[in-house]
């Protein structure tokens, strides 16, 4: 089984209000079997930090179109999107690019 992960998730853009208004959270992740990805890691996030409206962060298994991923200051698009495998100390910011008006 794999170590437990410490990782910094950060919401911005308007997502922190969905984690009732909190924009950092360092959390631990358990150890596991498989490695953990953004994949279950988004899952992770909706069971546990998600505290309303899981439909403007969530979508079937990734997050909203409109909702920017970094991962250590990098679009995630160039790390393998769900598929990424998170390491220890990873820094995650999901950055909402929605705004109403």
């Amino acid at each position: 089984m794999a170590a437990p992960l410490s990782v910094e998730v950060e919401f911005g853009g308007g997502a922190e209000l969905l984690f009732d208004g909190v924009r950092k959270h360092r959390v631990t992740l358990p150890g596991q079997e498989a490695p953990w990805d953004i994949r279950n890691l988004l899952v992770w996030i909706k069971k546990n930090l998600l505290k309303e409206r899981p439909e403007l962060f969530i979508q079937g298994d990734s997050v909203r179109p409109g909702i920017l991923v970094l991962i250590n200051d990098a679009d995630w698009e160039l790390l393998g999107e769900l598929d990424y495998q998170v390491q220890d100390q990873d820094s995650i910011l999901f950055l909402s690019t929605l705004h109403g008006g």
